[in-house]
């Protein structure tokens, strides 16, 4: 698990669109405290929005928590929502995939954008990512 080793040091709930800019912001905050250069900031940021928005949009709603660790330039998110899962998780990582009117970028951006990714989904219970940014400083 990439998070193994981590501090958790939020935990957000994840209802609306107000949500997701709280999570950006608080991941930013995390970030830049840590001394990270503004360009991983936004990488790590916008993939952390966009998961944070399939949780309400896909999944009904969600948590979202932040960890940190110690001696290591990580900072690591885990987005857990109770919604339908992913049907097919590869078909959805795929760009240009949508089940709505996007742009299917989310989940395939959303690993690009991250240094490290992962994804379990599980039919009626949910689905949790896991991703961390790195803290390349300045």
């Amino acid at each position: 698990m990439i998070l193994k080793g981590g501090r958790r040091i939020a935990l957000l709930d994840l209802v609306t669109d107000r949500d997701v800019a709280i999570a950006r912001r608080r991941v930013g905050d995390a970030m830049a405290k840590r001394g990270c250069r503004e360009l991983m900031q936004t990488r790590f940021v916008t993939a952390v929005s966009e998961i944070a928005r399939n949780a309400i949009v896909h999944g009904g709603g969600g948590r979202l928590a932040i960890y940190e660790f110690p001696g290591n330039r990580k900072i690591g998110i885990e987005c857990i929502d109770e919604g339908p899962g992913i049907a097919d998780v590869e078909q959805a990582m795929t760009d240009g995939f949508s089940t709505r009117d996007s742009l299917g970028r989310g989940l395939g951006g959303a690993k690009r954008l991250s240094h490290e990714f992962e994804i379990e989904t599980h039919g009626e219970t949910g689905t949790i990512v896991r991703m961390t940014g790195l803290q390349n400083t300045r």
